[in-house]
């Protein structure tokens, strides 16, 4: 596994060396990023209809790192988020948990089309537990576990930097699961007791961005994957929507809305508020986030 991911590197490295050779007044970097704090709270004294009083922050680091020279092209953007709610008799509970690395390589083939190699690489920072009604937790992921890690040549199509798709139909991707108490169960598909897994398959990326309004934004993003290896039919999905509702140049109104499906990941089900042993099924992941947010861009 260290060799490929060295070859990998190795692979990138020698890219950028080559186009930094032959630099030509075309040559450009293109470097933007957004840094958001969303805020979200509540509060009830004496309500006669009921409430709970709560508090939520998130953070969001949104960059992207771009160069072009002539023909080719090389797009990144990095994601780091984390955020907490709190309400309260349950305390502190964590909302938002993702590193998120996309990377594609391009060359032009024709007006919009281009041929690419892709790189995307998916994590997060904290452990994570699913709650019973007594506020019993049982740990289902942490960092690393699970770790995404998938690339592969390809080719897209590029109408502008608010839409595009990319489409590999030789994908590899890397699951890992380095959590002893998670591997040893098979979580994510890995074999028990194994820390990674390998799939081969077809990749599917797409990219909108839309103003509905001035100053009302939304951008969408969709990830899908067909593992040919086991189960083609069964796609996994990835579906983000952000909504921007800005007020001025540091506020804004914030929402998100992400869904996932992946066959391998295994929720557990819960009656009476307690979580059933052997329940473990897939099922559609759905993640809400919505405050207002003070935002720093460059």
């Amino acid at each position: 596994m260290k060799k490929l991911l060295s070859l990998l590197g190795f692979t990138l490295v020698l890219t950028w060396q080559a186009q930094a050779q032959d630099s030509t007044s075309d040559t450009t970097w293109r470097i933007a990023g957004e840094n958001t704090l969303l805020l979200n709270q509540s509060s009830f004294s004496n309500w006669a209809a009921g409430g709970v009083n709560s508090f939520a922050a998130n953070l969001m680091l949104n960059y992207d790192f771009n160069y072009k020279k002539a023909k080719w092209s090389w797009d990144n953007k990095v994601i780091a988020a984390y955020g907490l709610t709190k309400q309260k008799s349950i305390g502190w509970r964590k909302n938002d948990d993702r590193i998120v690395l996309n990377s594609l390589l391009g060359y032009q083939a024709a007006e919009r089309w281009l041929y690419t190699f892709y790189l995307n690489f998916n994590t997060q920072f904290a452990d994570g537990f699913q709650y019973d009604d007594n506020n019993n937790r049982t740990l289902i992921s942490t960092a690393f576990a699970p770790a995404y890690l998938s690339f592969g040549p390809g080719f897209a199509y590029k109408e502008s930097d608010n839409f595009r798709f990319n489409l590999s139909p030789a994908a590899a991707r890397l699951i890992f699961v380095t959590q002893d108490s998670l591997s040893s169960i098979g979580a994510f598909g890995v074999d028990p007791g194994s820390t990674s897994r390998f799939e081969f398959g077809a990749s599917f990326d797409a990219y909108y961005k839309v103003n509905l309004m001035e100053n009302i934004g939304v951008e969408n993003i969709l990830k899908l994957y067909s593992n040919y290896l086991e189960d083609p039919q069964n796609i996994d999905v990835d579906y983000t929507l952000n909504l921007f509702m800005k007020v001025n140049d540091y506020i804004s109104v914030n929402g998100g809305l992400q869904l996932l499906y992946d066959d391998n990941t295994l929720i557990p089900r819960q009656e009476n508020g307690a979580i059933v042993p052997g329940s473990e099924r897939p099922t559609l992941q759905v993640r809400q986030v919505f405050g207002v947010g003070l935002t720093y861009k460059f």
